[in-house]
């Protein structure tokens, strides 16, 4: 009976065993995920209210992370305190959708379509951050007269730090 039960236990652990998926030795079990350093995402924010004062116009931006969250929030001294909840929706529609959200208007026109959802808005102003294909997070701009300018003051924010992002190796 003994050598019964150690040969049934034997074989129930061979069978176990066998059955489990080996993870190959080469397949990691993490990812690696990039982010932007804080001065990163600062010397956006302030590209951008820099290009936004030659415009004559104060602004606020939002750089958000890949997670959609406010990395830096910078609102000019005039800059309406509207501009803060709106430019985070912009950055973070950019982000969402990898795309200018300029590129967006008149997309979602639908009632209760996706881009009705809370914190989504469809209006230009919103860039991605997008380095070497990976989506590193959204700029959103708002208080210019026109989302043209809000946009134009977001992608000179990007410009101020793509060739340092795609040169650094990401």
């Amino acid at each position: 009976m003994k050598s019964f039960i150690t040969s049934l236990t034997g074989m129930t652990f061979m069978l176990v065993t066998s059955s489990t998926p080996v993870l190959a030795e080469s397949e990691n079990l993490t990812v690696s995920i990039k982010r932007l350093t804080m001065d990163t995402a600062l010397r956006i924010a302030r590209a951008a209210i820099t290009q936004c004062r030659k415009e004559g116009v104060q602004i606020a931006v939002t750089v958000i992370d890949r997670g959609g969250h406010p990395q830096v929030v910078l609102r000019d001294v005039l800059a309406m305190d509207i501009t803060l909840p709106i430019s985070k929706q912009k950055a973070h529609t950019a982000m969402a959708f990898n795309s200018a959200t300029s590129k967006l208007t008149g997309r979602f026109n639908k009632p209760y379509m996706v881009a009705k959802l809370d914190g989504l808005l469809i209006a230009a102003g919103g860039i991605p951050i997008n380095v070497g294909g990976t989506i590193m997070g959204g700029i959103g701009v708002s208080g210019a007269p026109s989302g043209k300018t809000d946009e134009k003051c977001a992608e000179a924010g990007l410009k101020a730090v793509i060739d340092d992002l795609e040169m650094g190796g990401m």
